[in-house]
């Protein structure tokens, strides 16, 4: 008979387990109890609680915990995108996602349709190197080819933004 390491409660321990070092808990609550020497982290993404163990805590480059792969993705996703990604060469092409990570609502400029398969995205100064926000505009393909084309509607699509 072996005292309990946690509880102090007897137990039966097999002579081997003994030899080999085991046999100093009663049960595997008491074990995991005292065995584990990290903590439990709630997940800077989602919030639900993760148990981390201890080097794995001190081994964090960037000091946040996730509770599984796709919210460490979420995570990434959000915070390395554009000039932060390390891919990024010149943004050229950037300005739909741009636009769509905003919040502007997705809707024509002109004729207010919001059907999204029809829906481009409008550099207003024509030029397509100018990626920034305040340049860009949700249009349809019927009132984008308008607006490059016909003056009247250019002029009411400006008084429309502005």
């Amino acid at each position: 008979m072996v005292v309990c390491n946690r509880c102090d409660k007897p137990f039966y321990a097999k002579p081997s387990w003994l030899a080999k070092g085991n046999g100093k808990f009663c049960s595997l609550e008491c074990y995991r109890s005292t065995a584990r020497k990290g903590r439990n982290i709630p997940c800077d993404t989602c919030g639900s609680v993760t148990y981390r163990q201890s080097s794995g805590i001190a081994k964090s480059k960037s000091g946040k915990f996730f509770c599984s792969k796709s919210c460490q993705t979420r995570w990434r996703n959000q915070l390395y995108v554009g000039e932060q990604h390390k891919n990024f060469i010149n943004g050229g092409s950037t300005y739909r996602a741009v636009i769509k990570r905003s919040n502007v609502p997705k809707v024509c400029g002109l004729c207010r349709s919001n059907d999204l398969r029809v829906l481009a995205v409008h550099h207003i100064d024509k030029n397509r190197k100018n990626n920034k926000l305040e340049n860009l505009a949700w249009l349809c393909h019927n009132c984008h080819y308008l607006v490059h084309h016909d003056e009247r509607e250019r002029a009411k699509f400006m008084a429309a933004i502005v």
